[in-house]
């Protein structure tokens, strides 16, 4: 079982298995080119390649859309965020998927309104995939300029192997854990989705 492997074979595995995804991997090539601050593929089109690749489903199966985070405290107007977008848009214009690009350091300025709790500020775009709703979502990757693969992962990798969902409740709502979770059971009804702290 590749969840019980050492970490090294780990991450082995896991580069083996996002490389069976030809759109991520594409999104990861422009990305790099676009030469955003702190930039990572993060999120939902990691680990939901890797359970394709686990369930034996094709290797995009599921996949909503590509998440790219960014951290550019410099400029934190809505101006500056959307030009990044717009210029993400010219280079991901021809791919049949959904690429959405954020700067993380932005988030606390619209988080509270949007999702009914506050957000510090965060201080880099790792420290914003601390965040996600589940351990199993805080996930990064991306190319460095000679080509090696940097992967964020400060819950480890055996979950995704494993199909667990484990609650992360440092930032986002019980609700917001619990309406992915039930989601994503639609797409990979293996999933093992362990209870909200507290919950009855």
């Amino acid at each position: 079982m590749t969840g019980r492997l050492p970490l090294d074979e780990q991450l082995s595995a896991f580069q083996a298995a996002l490389s069976r995804n030809d759109v991520l991997l594409e999104v990861l090539h422009r990305t790099a080119a676009m030469r955003l601050p702190g930039w990572y593929l993060t999120a939902g089109c990691l680990f939901q390649t890797v359970w394709n690749v686990v369930t034996g489903q094709p290797p995009t199966a599921g996949i909503k859309d590509y998440d790219v985070f960014y951290f550019d405290d410099g400029d934190l107007s809505w101006k500056a965020e959307d030009a990044v977008i717009r210029t993400g848009q010219e280079a991901f214009g021809d791919l049949l998927a959904q690429v959405e690009i954020r700067n993380e350091a932005r988030v606390h300025l619209w988080y509270e309104q949007k999702f009914g709790v506050p957000c510090a500020p965060h201080t880099s775009t790792e420290s914003a995939i601390d965040c996600f709703a589940a351990t199993t979502c805080c996930l990064g990757v991306r190319l460095e300029p000679d080509g090696r693969w940097r992967v964020y992962a400060p819950h480890g990798l055996a979950d995704v192997f494993n199909l667990v969902i484990r609650p992360n409740p440092v930032l986002a709502p019980r609700e917001v854990y619990e309406t992915k979770a039930a989601r994503w059971r639609q797409q990979w009804p293996g999933l093992t989705v362990l209870d909200w702290p507290g919950a009855v």
